[in-house]
């Protein structure tokens, strides 16, 4: 039987995630070092495969990789065709609408421009107000927007709010909580049901003990 294989997001949960496998038992030396390897050996019954964090959950989507490890914030943005199994507790931080300190962002009747790198999770948050929200998608430094006069506020990841703070934007209400998740492909979940139920299982305990 091949090895289960975990794509995971690369950084600080690629990190955080193989602390876990680590206190679990599994060997991660090849992860450690890795080079410029892509798709690396962990133990005998696992791999892992590194990419970006929308990459891992088409890998998943798709059963090229049976699990994955990614932020809910990466779910709720692109999709939802496999298994969340487990909140790994890790990778906190959370979604907010943030505006220029001092402005009445839901004062007034006039429609809102909004500019996010999220723009379906800022969407389905707007659809409950009733409000006329525009929305402009931004790849970079999205608390530029409202600095140049493209956007009334943003929707962003918000962890410390020291970024929002040092460019005058304030926290106007906060979304939802974010934090790593561990997903499996539909099929892999029917087909190899007894190695990633253990898997699950494992991974939880060692989340409790962390």
């Amino acid at each position: 039987m091949k090895p289960l294989r975990m794509a995971l997001t690369k950084g600080r949960l690629e990190k955080d995630t193989v602390a876990l496998l680590e206190r679990i038992g599994y060997d991660c030396e090849a992860v450690h070092n890795k080079g410029r390897k892509l798709i690396l050996p962990v133990g005998d019954r696992l791999e892992v495969v590194l990419a970006k964090a929308a990459d891992v959950i088409t890998y998943v989507e798709h059963g090229v990789c049976d699990l994955g490890v990614v932020g809910k914030d990466t779910i709720m943005e692109n999709g939802t065709s496999f298994y969340e199994v487990l909140d790994l507790g890790f990778g906190r931080c959370k979604f907010a609408l943030a505006a220029p300190k001092g402005s009445d962002f839901f004062g007034g009747y006039a429609s809102r421009t909004i500019a996010t790198k999220y723009p379906n999770v800022a969407r389905n948050y707007f659809e409950s107000k009733a409000m006329d929200i525009r929305f402009i998608k931004i790849e970079g430094s999205v608390e530029l927007a409202p600095l140049l006069g493209l956007s009334d506020a943003i929707v962003d990841i918000v962890e410390t709010g020291t970024t929002l703070k040092e460019n005058g934007l304030e926290v106007v209400e906060t979304i939802c909580d974010i934090s790593a998740r561990l997903i499996v492909n539909t099929a892999s979940l029917k087909l190899r049901k007894a190695e990633i139920e253990e898997l699950v299982a494992q991974m939880e305990q060692a989340k409790k003990q962390a």
